[in-house]
């Protein structure tokens, strides 16, 4: 069973996880600065595994379906180190996509009940978007 409750561990991993979208913010910011970028990815993969735990960290990133994405992310952060940021990134940025994707439509869900922004996600372009990519049969 999942458990909801927040403790000190996963208030700790959420702030990592924050901070790490900020520094690799940072980084693209500042031109592609490695270290920026490192710093942003360690604290952003710090932060996952402390929030939802080292052993379900270790089966989300090592699932077959994740094996693409784990390796793009992995060989990204990789190319980051050695001094190749912008090829880093966008490998990166495709292992994210890949990692992460099953993700988007609940995503799209909580965005569309933000009061002002939420209105932007339910016009019918985006929702038939969203909803085509939750697997819907939508009439086009």
């Amino acid at each position: 069973m999942v458990s909801f409750e927040m403790n000190d561990r996963k208030k700790i991993g959420l702030g990592l996880t924050g901070f790490g979208i900020f520094f690799s913010f940072l980084g693209i910011i500042f031109f592609f600065d490695k270290g920026f970028l490192a710093m942003g990815n360690i604290l952003f993969f710090s932060g996952v595994t402390l929030t939802i735990g080292p052993k379900s960290s270790m089966q989300f990133f090592m699932k077959r379906s994740n094996f693409k994405g784990t390796i793009s992310f992995g060989l990204g952060f990789f190319f980051v180190l050695i001094g190749w940021p912008i090829w880093g990134m966008i490998l990166e940025t495709y292992g994210f996509i890949v990692l992460f994707s099953g993700f988007w439509p609940t995503l799209a869900v909580f965005l569309q009940k933000i009061p002002i922004l939420g209105w932007l996600f339910q016009q019918p372009y985006v929702r038939s978007f969203v909803d085509r990519y939750r697997g819907r049969r939508v009439p086009v």
